[in-house]
């Protein structure tokens, strides 16, 4: 049976109830009475000052932790312009803001589309919609891809390069600082994604009248190699934490990192992918943008030798990324994650 292609009013509409494909299960709702929060940082902050000078193996070290305990952290002085984060977060609201017609020209269900605004998570596969709006943007290399992204706002391509731009700066430095936290070769990792790719969301979470009744993003953990996430001032993310929810506090102009799938296959588990959740509120809407730090398609991804051992067994089998994603994106965010698919 063909599913109807939802409309941007049924989210961003005012409305009095949320409609019946949007309500989860009794047993998989948010819980708010349940989740930890905190005034303090709920997960590791790192200074990032002095990473590329003295303080590296210190640094290296504290990102290894993080990643080991957490699987989530918090960067500062992290080398992207303030000026940058304002104006990527201030064009991606002035997008959501637009008229429904104009942000229509870009909607596709089509998970092929390398451009493409579109609603929930998968609308061809899921039972359960999720009170999200999101415009999915291909952004390496950039030349290959800005002419597809959007015109409106007048300055959004510029604005969104550039932030691209920055942003795969602190990915590579990132990924070279987890490298080597592991005990691997500074570039190991960089290399092993070969040509690399990324990809970029802006999440628009409108508010919702009946929050404790669905999720923004429900659980999940990401298919990629790491993440980078911006979010404005509205609190929305949620990490298990030792079999807890922890709410994380918007910090301005930090990013908040985390692990994916890819990560935990290179490490053989030393390092996992943790599962994260966002959740929405009656009071205002939320805007967060994901920056999906990938393998190029064809990638060879498999546990790095040094990391298999006597004591440390081989754990997964050697795959593609396209292979992997296509798993992840048929399952969708119904079953956490398809790492099980690839065990040895």
């Amino acid at each position: 049976m063909a599913i109807a292609k939802p409309l941007l009013s049924d989210l961003v509409s005012t409305i009095t109830s949320v409609p019946s494909n949007f309500i989860r299960p009794l047993s998989d709702r948010p819980n708010f009475n349940e989740v930890i929060q905190t005034s303090d940082c709920s997960i590791p902050l790192i200074d990032l000052q002095g990473l590329d000078g003295p303080l590296r193996s210190t640094l290296v070290k504290e990102i290894g932790q993080a990643c080991q305990g957490y699987g989530f952290f918090q960067v500062k002085n992290h080398g992207i312009p303030e000026d940058v984060i304002d104006k990527m977060l201030s064009v991606s609201r002035e997008f959501f803001h637009l008229p429904e017609s104009e942000r229509m020209k870009n909607y596709s269900d089509d998970p092929m589309m390398r451009t493409r605004l579109s609603t929930s998570f998968n609308v061809r596969t899921e039972k359960t919609s999720n009170w999200r709006d999101f415009l999915r943007l291909h952004c390496y290399p950039l030349d290959d891809y800005m002419q597809e992204w959007p015109t409106n706002p007048p300055s959004f391509r510029e604005d969104v390069g550039e932030y691209c731009r920055n942003v795969r700066d602190l990915a590579v430095r990132l990924l070279e600082a987890i490298s080597e936290s592991l005990g691997l070769e500074r570039d190991y990792i960089n290399k092993a994604l070969d040509k690399h790719a990324q990809h970029l969301a802006v999440n628009y979470y409108p508010s919702c009248p009946q929050p404790e009744l669905t999720y923004g993003l429900p659980v999940h953990a990401d298919p990629n190699v790491i993440t980078i996430l911006l979010q404005d001032d509205v609190p929305g993310l949620q990490v298990l934490k030792d079999g807890k929810w922890v709410a994380v506090s918007p910090v301005p102009h930090t990013f908040i990192v985390n692990i994916g799938d890819q990560i935990q296959v290179i490490s053989n588990d030393r390092y996992k992918s943790v599962l994260h959740r966002a959740v929405v509120n009656s009071n205002k809407e939320r805007i967060s943008i994901p920056t999906f730090y990938c393998p190029s398609p064809d990638a060879a991804i498999g546990p790095a030798p040094p990391l298999v051992d006597n004591h440390h067994p081989l754990l997964y089998t050697n795959f593609t990324y396209s292979q992997y994603y296509h798993k992840f994106w048929n399952r969708g965010l119904a079953t956490h994650t398809c790492l099980d698919m690839f065990k040895k």
